[in-house]
């Protein structure tokens, strides 16, 4: 073994034990959570609901027993559960005294107030529907880390095959090999889009398209994924989440592309779920047969309780065919489908179990553990990953952890190690240039411009893009309301409250109901957002606009954009403490979700202690009209 292949091993042994730090963590939080904290902060915290209604119950398509539940209570607060993360249910007496039910689930959907759960067996279907005042909760992912584990370890002892190959290429001096064929011109993509799109198709290892805020880095993709499918059968496409699952596959399917969409959609709609697993599966001419064969098992199943021998050889034929039908179907629904989408944990699918795909697309890259990457490169020969390492990193809850490096994701080494991967797209089309500018001298090195059609947008007439509304002086103090809830500054929530009215009344309420101006109101901390919520909810000015009001945290703005955003930054002391402003990616994702108009609020004897607020409050402040 060379001294380089042994560098490399080591780093990804070193990934290793921090995601160990990081499970431990995490494991720990969670029992903590589980004994001590109480079922109305974990409610708060988005991470339980109580109490529930428990509904129907039926068998899916895919021979799973479900049942539905529907939260009744704290409804406008925002959760945490998602297609295919583990979960617990729970009853509290009347004395609050919690009691954990025998049996753990899995979320198979769920939307705002409605989940539907894959039950382990009829049993616990009985003891859930036997509990009262009954509550579920998100349970530790085991499964998730244990698939990290895994690819983590193949990585790291591969050796003589493909992965060992990219291993070595990702970490070590090993150049990156490419195709020197004509470059293809899209005549419709501006000439950074065009020549990211090529260096995709050239690149016979791995590229890298760095797509900045609004710089169409999801068209940029949907066209290499096209492109390179006029050269392959089939391609592998994965995010770290569902969601961004869900805008690479919806925007695929738009293009006329076959998508098959392992795991259930966020956003439920007829056009998303068409293209879901399970409703092909179900769509399927022969799933009707298979239905029928299901069901008769299961009522022999019934009967087998007294009768086993005698029917047990008539179950396992029906099996044996059951098997064969299901083989059948998922072979079809494979073989047609030309894009195969999942998140990074879902491509270990049993449906994808030995399958190899020449090119994995791995979207929103730039928040994606390395240990989730190495998941999905397992089945495939060429990696292309797409995000923006200078805005949202991934969420790595164990301070150690992260310090050691778990958060540096392999988008960053590529990045770092090989340049000529990298393409970065350079024109953006969302924000007003000025608005722009800040983000592209402290992020990008300048080279961003504005499309011309976007240049000079705004809503008034000689309006200020960009303002800092300074709450020095304006008794807006922050207040610390314990570990689960964060920080608040009710005084600047308030005022940031005034800033959108007073805005709101001078666009003119007519016209931004006739052309739909959209506001998003942004703080970094869950607490002032529920706050900022009741407020809203509270005042009746706002009650005609409340269809075009956002407000949530920076990670739930990721991927959007509007109009006018306000960002409410809470940090108000004397000692300048910023706490996690001082990640500036998140930042970097407040400030550029703003089309036209940017309105921010903070102390700057807080803040400008800090380079970057300095250096952005001067900036704002330099656009001020002179008196």
């Amino acid at each position: 073994m060379t001294k380089e292949h042994l560098q490399t091993q080591l780093t990804l042994q070193r990934q290793y034990e921090l995601l160990r730090l990081e499970y431990e963590y995490e494991k720990e939080t969670f029992r903590q959570q589980t004994e001590v904290m109480g079922v109305a902060r974990k409610v708060k915290r988005g991470i339980a609901w109580y109490p529930l209604s428990v509904g129907r119950s039926y068998y899916n398509s895919l021979n799973q027993l479900v049942v539905e539940v529907h939260r009744t209570e704290d409804t406008d607060i925002e959760h945490n559960f998602e297609f295919g993360r583990p979960i617990c249910f729970f009853t509290q007496n009347l004395e609050g005294r919690v009691k954990f039910l025998n049996f753990t689930s899995t979320v198979s959907y769920v939307d705002d107030n409605r989940m539907v759960a894959v039950i382990p067996s009829a049993g616990a279907l009985l003891e859930l529907q036997a509990a009262e005042r009954v509550g579920v909760q998100l349970y530790f992912d085991e499964y998730t880390y244990r698939l990290m584990f895994e690819a983590l370890s193949q990585a790291i002892n591969a050796k003589g095959n493909r992965l060992a190959s990219l291993r070595d290429i990702f970490h070590g001096s090993a150049p990156t090999a490419v195709y020197t064929f004509a470059p293809t011109r899209f005549p419709w993509l501006n000439p950074s889009q065009d020549a990211a799109v090529n260096k995709v198709l050239w690149a016979k290892d791995v590229a890298v398209v760095h797509g900045p805020p609004g710089t169409g880095k999801t068209t940029t993709l949907v066209e290499a994924i096209y492109e390179t499918l006029h050269r392959e059968n089939q391609v592998l496409v994965c995010a770290q989440s569902n969601m961004a699952v869900d805008w690479i596959s919806e925007k695929l399917v738009d293009r006329g592309v076959n998508v098959l969409r392992i795991g259930n959609p966020t956003r439920v709609n007829d056009k998303m779920l068409s293209f879901t697993y399970e409703r092909r599966f179900e769509s399927h001419p022969d799933y009707a047969q298979l239905w029928s064969i299901r069901k008769a098992i299961r009522e022999l199943q019934q009967q087998g309780r007294k009768n086993r021998e005698h029917l047990h050889q008539k179950i396992s034929a029906l099996r044996d065919r059951a098997t064969a039908l299901e083989i059948g179907i998922n072979n079809a629904l494979m073989g047609e489908a030309r894009v195969v989408a999942c998140t990074l944990a879902g491509s270990a699918h049993r449906l994808l179990a030995g399958t190899r795909f020449g090119t994995l697309f791995i979207d929103e890259a730039a928040q994606a553990l390395e240990a989730a990457c190495w998941i999905a490169i397992r089945k495939a020969d060429r990696i292309v990953l797409a995000g923006d390492h200078c805005q949202l990193p991934p969420t790595v809850k164990c301070q150690e952890a992260a310090r050691g490096g778990l958060a540096h994701t392999l988008m960053q080494t590529i990045v770092k190690r090989k340049p000529e991967a990298v393409s970065l797209l350079k024109v953006q089309y969302r924000m007003n240039e000025q608005i722009m500018q800040f983000s592209s001298e402290w992020f990008y090195n300048g080279l961003l411009q504005a499309a011309p059609e976007v240049r000079h947008r705004g809503i008034l007439d000689y309006d200020t893009p960009m303002v800092w509304v300074n709450t020095e002086g304006m008794d807006c103090a922050e207040e610390f309301l314990g570990e689960s809830f964060g920080r608040i500054n009710k005084a600047e929530a308030r005022l940031t409250l005034e800033q959108l009215q007073t805005y709101i009344a001078r666009i003119g309420k007519q016209r931004i109901l006739d052309e739909r101006i959209d506001f998003g109101i942004i703080s970094p901390y869950k607490a002032q957002v529920q706050y900022l919520r009741q407020l809203i909810r509270r005042t009746a000015f706002f009650k005609p606009y409340m269809h075009l009001f956002s407000v949530n945290t920076v990670d739930g703005f990721q991927g959007q954009e509007r109009d006018v955003i306000l960002i409410s930054l809470v940090r108000a002391n004397d000692e300048g403490q910023i706490g996690f402003l001082n990640d500036l990616r998140r930042m970097n994702v407040a400030i550029t979700r703003a089309r036209m108009k940017l309105v921010v609020l903070g102390d700057a004897s807080t803040l400008t202690r800090h380079p970057f607020y300095r250096r952005l409050y001067e900036y704002m402040e330099g656009m001020k009209p002179a008196e």
